[in-house]
C-alpha cells in the first residue's frame, strides 16, 4: 500500500514479512514477495548477502549514515529508512541519488549506480539493513557465515567487470 508521497519517492508500508522463504542459486534469499531478505541460523550462522552486506556497508555507507546504519548528524539512520522504504525505493536512491531540502537541514545523497564498490552489491546493504532493521542482528560483527556461493562470485566478477 503506497501512502504519501515525499521527495519524489512513494513510500510504502515497508517490506513486509522478513522470512525467508526461497533461496536461490546465487545464495540469496527472498521473502513471500519477492524481496531480498537476510537469514539467520539458529546457531548465528547468517547468510552471504547479511556478511556482505555488513562489509560493504561499513566500507562505503558508515562514513555519513553512522556506525551499523544508526544514522548521524549529518544523514539518517538507514536502518530505520529501510522500514518504510519499498526494496525499489531503496535501490533507486542509491543507483540514482536524492536530495532532501523538506527537512530543517538539507541533505543530499549522492548517486552511487556508476560506483561498483557499491552498486555491484546493492542487494547485500538491503539485506543487511533489513536485518539491522528488524533488529534480527545486532551491532556485531557476524562471527559466522555461509559459504560464498559459486554463481555470486560469477555475478560479482561480472557486476566488477572481471574476465
Amino acid at each position: 500500500m503506497v501512502v504519501a508521497a515525499s521527495g519524489g519517492l512513494a513510500r510504502a508500508d515497508g517490506p513486509g514479512d522478513p522470512t525467508a522463504v526461497q533461496k536461490e542459486e546465487d545464495g540469496k534469499w527472498l521473502d513471500k514477495d519477492g524481496n531480498p531478505t537476510y537469514k539467520i541460523s539458529a546457531d548465528g550462522t547468517v547468510d552471504w548477502f547479511t556478511y556482505s552486506g555488513y562489509r560493504r556497508y561499513h566500507s562505503d555507507c558508515h562514513v555519513c549514515h553512522g556506525p551499523d546504519g544508526m544514522g548521524s548528524t549529518y544523514a539518517p539512520a538507514l536502518k530505520d529508512s529501510v522500514k518504510t522504504m519499498s526494496y525499489g525505493d531503496f535501490i533507486g536512491v542509491i543507483a540514482s541519488g536524492r536530495k532532501n531540502i523538506s527537512t530543517a537541514a538539507e541533505n543530499v545523497m549522492p548517486a552511487f549506480g556508476d560506483n561498483p564498490n557499491v552498486a555491484c552489491y546493492m542487494d547485500d546493504l538491503y539485506v543487511y539493513l533489513r536485518a539491522r532493521s528488524t533488529e534480527a542482528w545486532g551491532r556485531q560483527r557476524p562471527g559466522k557465515k555461509e559459504e560464498k556461493p559459486e554463481a555470486y562470485t560469477k555475478a560479482e566478477d561480472s557486476c566488477m567487470g572481471k574476465k
